[in-house]
């Protein structure tokens, strides 16, 4: 039927809808609810590549607003998050604004992406969603009191330029994708799925930059092993 086509452009819509509702929230300073959109953005975000294979239908302008709604979602949404908290405790009122690199390299990595021919099954840099993540949990965390996180001024300027830098940088990261299942194959990715969902079942919204810096962590170990 040929409604079916326009499925997966309205998923990402769906993407987008999401991360500017997190966007307000954040600037709400509803940092459950704005964390709570950005993953329901990702949903989004796999739903629509998974129903554009399941309708046979792909198109360029749908790989453009997939990037696009992403920005939002994992790049605006995210660096919403940490220029809110990083205003409620920061000692000079420009700081804060350090915040918003979050999304400016998330713009860059997500243009990389579209023109790298080498991420078809694996990624080069962090990807957006994993960044988002870690930032919707660390600011969370914090404000829920989950957490004694260091949160101190220049640390935090420190993170967000590592987290900035790594993603664009070279650094060969896996994903999540499994064509034909072999746990020899694949004995990382069930590593690190199995880990991930102990320690958020023990830790909950507090495990979310844990298991972020873990998945760091096992790519840099599985890129020193192929060497």
């Amino acid at each position: 039927m040929s409604f079916l086509k326009h499925l997966p452009n309205t998923i990402t819509c769906l993407n987008a809808f999401s991360g500017c509702v997190a966007v307000t929230m954040a600037f709400d300073g509803k940092f459950e609810w704005a964390l709570a959109f950005i993953f329901l953005a990702a949903v989004f975000d796999f739903f629509d590549g998974f129903t554009a294979r399941l309708v046979n239908h792909s198109s360029p302008m749908g790989k453009e607003l997939d990037s696009l709604a992403d920005a939002i979602s994992f790049g605006f949404a995210p660096a919403s998050m940490v220029y809110v908290s990083m205003k409620t405790m920061m000692s000079c009122e420009y700081v804060p604004y350090v915040a918003f690199l979050i999304a400016v390299f998330s713009v860059l990595r997500l243009a990389k992406f579209n023109i790298d021919e080498r991420q078809s099954l694996s990624f080069i840099g962090l990807p957006t969603p994993a960044n988002a993540v870690f930032w919707g949990g660390w600011v969370t965390s914090n404000y829920l009191g989950f957490t004694s996180m260091v949160y101190f001024e220049y640390f935090l300027v420190a993170m967000v330029v590592l987290s900035s830098y790594l993603l664009v940088s070279e650094l060969p990261m896996f994903a999540l994708k499994f064509k034909q299942f072999t746990l020899k194959k694949y004995w990382l990715q069930i590593l690190f799925l199995v880990v991930a969902l102990i320690l958020f079942i023990v830790l909950q919204i507090e495990s979310l930059p844990i298991i972020i810096v873990i998945y760091i962590v096992l790519s840099i170990i599985q890129s020193l092993m192929k060497k």
